[in-house]
């Protein structure tokens, strides 16, 4: 179903109880609700959450706002390395506006929140900005963006900006399977079987790389959130592979020691993605994370 918010319309997921503690989950660059794996969902239902999942805006079924042109990411990397302002389409604090609206439209007055990667840079301003809206907060693979923390490697840079041979379906996958084995984690390969269908079903719902480009922009116009996450006043879970090296694990141990109160979970050998046999174990942290805010963890 698709709800209209902050001018736009958010594509919306909802499975799990209807009387369930309600958790959102917040997706990075470029992805759409269902990379958030079935058997994840699944698992939090099972634990008594109302599981809701959106395609942020400019992905999946979401509003495209392509009349805002494409941004030039070289550009914008150039100032944001020369300390410059740079100026994007949109702000993440603008996509946290938009999850905002999707709470009112369903009577939500507060959710417990799980953002991954730019997912999680969307979720610390909703945390931060909203209090009263967050139950608890779980921050997958993500950073403050701090200029001090290390950044990713040259060739992993150049996989995410690289672009498929041709627009063919084909080609659009097998690039898209690159990237995954560029920043995947090296512990945990998926089969490739798997892998393939699930990047398949992605192309065919939707493929919608100019609005990537405006979420990264976006990412870098952000800039440094430290102060902000110091702020966060909820219960806050940390989740972040040893191996990331996309977003390196520095930037968890970042996180965790700016926001008040926050736990970690560290794990050895996950890269930048959510291996199907480290799913329970999300599971169960994010649950965990939950009782914390009701009292009974």
């Amino acid at each position: 179903m698709r709800v209209p918010t902050n001018g736009i319309e958010i594509e919306l997921d909802d499975q799990g109880p209807a009387g369930g503690e309600p958790l959102l989950l917040i997706m990075g660059l470029g992805m759409q609700l269902i990379a958030w794996p079935d058997e994840l969902v699944a698992a939090l239902a099972a634990r008594g959450f109302r599981v809701l999942r959106i395609d942020n805006r400019d992905a999946g079924l979401s509003t495209a706002l392509d009349h805002l042109g494409v941004p030039s990411v070289g550009w914008a990397a150039l100032r944001h390395a020369l300390h410059l302002p740079v100026r994007a389409p949109y702000a993440l604090a603008d996509m946290a506006a938009d999850t905002l609206g999707v709470l009112d439209a369903l009577g939500l007055a507060s959710v417990h929140v799980c953002g991954a990667s730019m997912g999680g840079m969307v979720a610390q301003h909703l945390a931060a900005r909203h209090p009263a809206r967050v139950r608890s907060l779980t921050l997958m693979m993500t950073s403050t963006g701090a200029r001090s923390l290390p950044q990713a490697r040259l060739p992993v840079r150049q996989a995410l900006l690289s672009r498929p041979r041709s627009q063919s379906e084909a080609d659009i996958v097998a690039h898209l399977e690159r990237i995954v084995g560029v920043i995947g984690s090296p512990v945990f390969p998926p089969a490739p079987e798997r892998l393939r269908e699930r990047l398949l079903a992605s192309v065919r719902r939707a493929w919608r790389p100019a609005g990537t480009m405006r979420q990264l922009v976006a990412i870098a116009a952000d800039g440094d959130r430290s102060a902000l996450v110091q702020g966060i006043r909820v219960p806050t879970r940390i989740i972040h592979g040893e191996a990331d090296p996309l977003v390196p694990v520095a930037a968890g141990h970042d996180l965790a020691a700016r926001v008040p109160g926050a736990e970690a979970d560290f794990v050895a050998g996950m890269g930048h993605d959510l291996p199907l046999e480290l799913l329970p174990r999300f599971a169960e942290g994010i649950a965990l994370n939950a009782r914390r805010a009701t009292g009974s963890g």
